[in-house]
């Protein structure tokens, strides 16, 4: 009886060009159900709620009136759900035509639009404890609808065979499936500490207060919280770790357990910081939307798990054995997505941003905190960058031997890594720094992987000019970390990374010009030859130079670095014109040796001219 109902659902899978247009309407619905979810859960941890008062959707009767910061956010929340009411409609009607006989994606899009309705009608009751709960258990399951019918839909132009059913099981979705469970729980816990103000009555982490056991009814909810946080953080990683063991060449799989597994610590740190620091009204509101993020990135990974057993049943149950002689190339080979020695430069830019910004030596743990984020920011982009270019690398010389492109490391594996290690940097930056510099690590990172290695690298011979933009950044993490924004003698240390680049990379350019043009990299000698790189290269380094001496005059540096910056600046600009006036491979090789060192010498003289002028 199953294969003949097998068949007839796969064949009225849509196969016309509207099964595109349904996956992205899927997905842009799911986008504003979250959007919509995680404003009004800050609202609800801001203890907001009052900024608007009736007149539904319409703020105090107006759309854009005069409004308090209050206002603005309740008017954000309602409008959030404007756009998704149609969305959530219109997902319904497509699924409805399109995929009828596709029970996961047809009944969660139109349950979806049920659940939105009701939500919407708990809104308008007055609150209590019991109903916030409710109504956050609500939004969880809300939110699971489009996002399972969002999978299924993509899912199914993988293989048809999707689209017949989802409860498949293995070990593997067993425990995704528990762990998502668990966290459910966990969130509603959560909910009823909030809404009870059971949070305060644990003042202490991870124990409440020299207890293990409270006294107090409150104290029990927020250590109860506590424990479901541990069982759940059991369930999450313990999962994840057995899908990289199981189903590590699957990157659906791999990918979404990981980023669940990344959020998770995240909230984690969020949770501590919180008890730690007294509940700031930012770690509450970071850590409703994380948990939304997790509950939706765990829905992901248990959805995709269980279709994994439908395409390929796990064969093997072999106990995993540990073998130390195994590991250490396994962990050198991540070591080495890292780009170890430009993880060093960039964060030489950043810790000599710290002591110019703050004028003295920066606090030891803001210091290591901003470290530890910046490396994490920094390798997490590295590994990206490979994972997009792990084709190009292997017809690269330069390049070849990387473990993606050699296949030492699975694209699943690397695309993992690097997505984990770029939330872990957000969340130890905006817990342990602020947010100010995580906001600017992210987009250091979101210029290098997606402006530069999706779009400008193979785009543009001007795409080491423009993409310089992303090995600029540390140094506004730096300068935010201390001073918790960017102000414009920020700027004069992001253009001196900035107009450094091109001179250091097109210097490597000329000596691996056959490898670029082999890997159809549009570099500057490829496309427009080796003379006018070398003319680039001096226009380049005379406006570095002149860049870098202005730093005194505008008050960013004193006369030790004035004096630094002249020495330095005139060795640069001799290694360039002797790569212009006598064209070598040796003379190429010289100045991008020189560039490299030209950089950190330059940051460092900052900090000497710093505490000299402290001295003085």
């Amino acid at each position: 009886m199953n294969r003949p109902r097998m068949a007839m659902t796969c064949s009225t899978l849509p196969a016309s060009p509207s099964t595109h247009y349904f996956r992205w309407l899927a997905l842009a619905t799911s986008a504003a159900v979250f959007t919509t979810l995680a404003v009004d859960g800050v609202i609800r941890a801001s203890g907001y709620g009052l900024g608007c008062v009736g007149h539904w959707p319409l703020c105090n009767g107006a759309w854009f009136a005069p409004l308090s910061r209050l206002g603005w956010l309740d008017l954000a929340a309602r409008l959030a759900a404007v756009f998704a009411i149609p969305l959530l409609g219109a997902l319904a009607l497509a699924a409805w035509r399109g995929y009828r006989r596709v029970r996961w994606v047809v009944w969660p899009a139109w349950l979806a639009l049920g659940l939105f309705l009701i939500r919407f009608l708990l809104g308008t009751l007055a609150r209590s404890v019991a109903l916030d709960v409710l109504h956050f258990a609500l939004d969880l399951a809300l939110l699971t609808l489009p996002v399972v019918a969002t999978v299924v839909a993509f899912q199914l132009s993988r293989d048809a065979r999707l689209g017949d059913a989802l409860l498949h099981f293995d070990a593997v979705s067993r425990l995704a499936g528990a762990a998502a469970l668990a966290v459910f729980a966990l969130q509603a816990a959560g909910s009823l500490a909030a809404a009870t103000g059971a949070r305060a009555a644990c003042p202490t982490w991870p124990l409440c207060g020299e207890s293990l056991w409270p006294e107090t009814t409150l104290g029990l909810i927020s250590i109860g919280h506590r424990f479901l946080a541990l069982v759940a953080g059991l369930l999450v990683f313990g999962s994840v770790f057995l899908a990289w063991r199981r189903r590590g060449q699957d990157t659906r799989v791999v990918v979404s357990g990981s980023l669940a597994a990344a959020l998770f610590l995240g909230q984690a740190l969020i949770g501590a910081a919180n008890v730690l620091n007294a509940f700031p009204l930012h770690f509450g509101s970071l850590h409703v939307v994380t948990a939304i993020a997790i509950w939706a990135a765990l829905v992901v990974f248990a959805v995709l798990a269980m279709q994994a057993v439908r395409l390929s049943p796990l064969r093997s149950t072999a106990a995993f054995t540990f073998r130390p002689a195994r590991l250490r190339p396994v962990l050198a080979d991540y070591i080495v997505l890292t780009k170890p020695i430009v993880m060093l430069l960039l964060l030489v830019t950043t810790a000599a941003a710290m002591v110019v910004a703050g004028r003295d030596w920066p606090p030891l743990d803001l210091f290591l905190w901003t470290m530890l984020g910046g490396a994490l920011a920094s390798g997490g982009a590295a590994a990206l960058n490979q994972v997009i270019d792990h084709d190009l690398d292997k017809h690269m010389a330069r390049t070849s031997r990387r473990p993606l492109a050699q296949g030492r490391v699975s694209l699943a594996a690397g695309l993992a890594f690097g997505l984990t290690l770029t939330v872990l940097a957000f969340y130890v930056l905006a817990v342990f720094v602020n947010l100010a510099a995580a906001f600017w690590a992210m987009v250091g990172s979101a210029y290098y992987v997606v402006a530069y290695s999706v779009f400008l690298k193979k785009a543009t011979p001007q795409n080491i000019v423009i993409g310089g933009g992303a090995g600029a950044i540390p140094p506004l993490v730096g300068w935010a970390a201390v001073t918790g924004t960017v102000d414009a003698p920020a700027l004069f240390l992001f253009a001196l990374v900035f107009f450094w680049t091109p001179p250091h990379f097109w210097a490597l350019s000329l000596l691996k010009k056959n490898d670029y043009a082999r890997a159809g990299v549009p570099m500057l000698p490829v496309v427009f030859g080796e003379p006018e790189t070398r003319r680039q290269i001096v226009l380049y380094t005379l406006v570095l130079v002149a860049l870098s001496l202005l730093f005194t005059p505008a008050g960013v540096a004193g006369a030790v670095y004035l004096l630094g910056a002249a020495l330095l600046g005139l060795g640069f600009l001799f290694h360039a014109l002797w790569l212009w006036r006598a064209p070598s491979n040796k003379a190429a090789w010289r100045l991008y040796k020189y560039s490299s060192y030209y950089l950190a010498l330059m940051f460092a003289v900052m900090v000497a001219d710093r505490f000299i002028h402290v001295a003085v």
